[in-house]
């Protein structure tokens, strides 16, 4: 069955709560303050503008929830709001899998906050929900977000051409994926416990060449 509520999840000062809609002024505020970082890899609608509306946007990702396809967090450190996490996409049956997407603000990068984060979802999915396999897609530019996927030992599974809209155009992204019976143990305690292998995210010699040669419209 799909969960019906988010969960609350923590270890040490790093929180993962619901996203609530009286986090939308504390959200626009922090997406504000760290525009210049975080619009260069923030996902956008085709032919649509880059209005902040995080009203608009709680109501969005909490009706998901509801439907019990996502999970809408919001990260605090030592109590303050510094990011969201969302792991979307929740498919159960045969497939019982989802998606985790992730921002922090700039202060808050480098800190282990966003893997303490990353991990802790992935094993609430595969120990509570019962979830198979968990994806991350990243653009190649992207090594803060690289370095999660890194830490966590998160296994590279291939280069996608143009696929996410990400700050007004189609984007390549490299995939990463674990799966339950990889870290039977968990993600967090694999981590913590210095137990990942070094190179699971390496990304090969030829999807790095193709990666500096983004496809462009017309190309043949």
């Amino acid at each position: 069955m799909p969960a019906a509520n988010v969960p609350t999840l923590s270890d040490g000062p790093v929180t993962l709560r619901p996203i609530r809609q009286r986090d939308a002024k504390a959200l626009e505020h922090v997406l504000l303050d760290n525009r210049g970082w975080l619009r260069q890899w923030e996902a956008t609608f085709p032919g649509g503008g880059s209005i902040i509306d995080t009203r608009a946007s709680i109501r969005n990702l909490t009706a998901h929830a509801r439907s019990g396809s996502a999970l809408p967090f919001v990260i605090e450190f030592e109590g303050r709001l510094v990011g969201q996490l969302n792991v979307s996409s929740i498919t159960y049956g045969s497939l019982s899998s989802a998606t985790i997407g992730y921002w922090v603000a700039q202060s808050s990068a480098g800190r282990g906050i966003t893997p303490t984060a990353v991990a802790l979802a992935t094993d609430y999915c595969f120990h509570s929900l019962r979830l198979h396999r968990m994806e991350i897609c990243i653009r190649p530019e992207n090594r803060p977000s690289l370095r999660v996927v890194e830490k966590l030992g998160f296994r590279y599974e291939g280069f996608r051409r143009r696929f996410i809209h990400i700050n007004g155009e189609w984007r390549d992204h490299f995939a990463f994926a674990l799966v339950a019976e990889e870290v039977p143990r968990g993600v967090l305690r694999r981590w913590q416990e210095g137990r990942v292998p070094e190179d699971a995210a390496r990304v090969n010699a030829e999807d790095l060449a193709a990666s500096a040669y983004p496809l462009r419209v017309g190309d043949r």
